[in-house]
């Protein structure tokens, strides 16, 4: 298939060959909400702790005997029923939150993801992405002469410092290189800009 490629002036001026086998399949809704939930999940780090019946302060002392009160029999205050006692199933700081994924099923998700970005008309195409000096005033004025409005991912074949430097200050602008492309952002940003060589570099990758 053919992407349309931009000019520094934001139109149409020609036209880059992209895998179909990429930017051409179907859209998998199920596999693509499954790879962004595990992507969300493997990140998640376990930091909760909570106390069972034994670390939880109290007295070993029997609350009231057994027999003759007319209350329900207990043997201390750490039972999981009572109010401040221990809990039965508590969390811990190594709970773990991972999902898996095979390889086969990411990249599908990841190329069903690109498809439905072009049919969205959410991805561009650029020869390349560069400033003469790390100036954010100058990624935001060529951002506007691409026609381009953030939220915007841009995805780049080698991270150029000075794109990096001159973009990290606008809000809702990420530079990234072609292996580190994840599904929640692809998913999250408005627009998807991508480089011709970084196309190169997805069809070696996902292909």
């Amino acid at each position: 298939m053919e992407l349309k490629l931009l000019n520094d002036q934001g139109q149409s001026s020609a036209t880059v060959a992209a895998a179909d086998e990429i930017f051409g399949r179907d859209f998998n809704e199920a596999l693509v909400h499954q790879i962004v939930v595990a992507y969300q999940a493997n990140a998640r780090m376990g930091n909760r702790a909570q106390k069972n019946r034994e670390t939880v302060k109290h007295s070993t002392k029997k609350p009231w005997r057994q027999k003759g009160t007319g209350r329900a029999r207990s043997g201390m205050t750490s039972s999981p029923i009572w109010r401040g006692g221990g809990r039965a199933f508590p969390n811990s700081p190594d709970e773990n939150f991972s999902h898996k994924v095979n390889k086969k099923m990411y990249r599908a998700g990841l190329r069903a993801i690109f498809s439905q970005l072009v049919r969205e008309d959410r991805l561009a195409v650029v020869e390349n992405f560069t400033l003469d000096a790390p100036k954010t005033k100058l990624a935001a004025a060529k951002l506007k002469g691409l026609g381009i409005a953030e939220p915007v991912l841009i995805i780049t074949d080698a991270l150029d410092e000075n794109v990096y430097l001159a973009t990290r200050n606008l809000p809702h602008v990420a530079v990234i290189e072609t292996r580190y492309a994840d599904p929640l952002s692809l998913v999250h940003y408005k627009k998807v800009l991508i480089t011709k060589p970084a196309i190169a570099q997805l069809e070696e990758l996902l292909g």
